[in-house]
């Protein structure tokens, strides 16, 4: 099988699947990345330990600190005592809310005050919140910024003579960007 269709199917299988706890699994919170396809975790109840990730998931699926995931327990390990199973997004978190498996200490600070009386208008807020949480988007911090504007006398220019040019760019600190014929 080739790099690009392992790839795909472990893409499928972990975006695709809703995948629920089982009995000796758990739901824990990541917080560092050591190194080594080692990652620190936070259980629910607190206790920090590292767990390994899997090689299907090695180079094909990237995980960062505050993500979920689900972890299987390794009986002989003494630092490493868990293995990761499978790794929770978006999607899959809200459909453990709505079963009722989601832990409570990862619910947020004022759903968990608030949890119970609010559950028949959570739904509303989860919709606005979707459309609001944009803090997945990358952004390349190594380009300059433009803005790009129309002043009033390039709209003037622009209608006196046919070959206006139209938008100008500008940087941010209102420098006009040079330009290269």
């Amino acid at each position: 099988m080739s790099r690009a269709t392992k790839r795909k199917h472990v893409v499928q299988e972990v975006m695709g699947d809703y995948p629920t706890p089982s009995e000796n699994q758990q739901i824990v919170r990541v917080t560092n990345s050591p190194g080594n396809n080692l990652h620190e975790v936070e259980t629910a109840q607190g206790e920090r330990f590292l767990v390994s990730m899997p090689t299907k998931f090695r180079k094909n699926i990237w995980i960062k600190r505050g993500d979920f995931i689900i972890v299987d327990p390794i009986v002989e390990g003494e630092k490493v005592k868990a293995e990761i199973t499978s790794i929770l997004y978006r999607e899959h978190i809200k459909q453990l809310r709505k079963e009722g498996v989601w832990p409570v200490s990862f619910l947020p600070p004022a759903a968990n005050t608030e949890s119970r009386a609010k559950d028949h208008i959570g739904s509303e807020e989860e919709k606005s919140q979707d459309s609001e949480d944009e803090s997945d988007l990358f952004v390349n911090t190594n380009r300059q910024n433009y803005e790009y504007s129309e002043s009033e006398e390039e709209e003037e220019e622009g209608r006196e003579s046919e070959e206006g040019r139209g938008r100008r760019a500008e940087r941010r600190d209102g420098d006009p960007v040079p330009r290269f014929f």
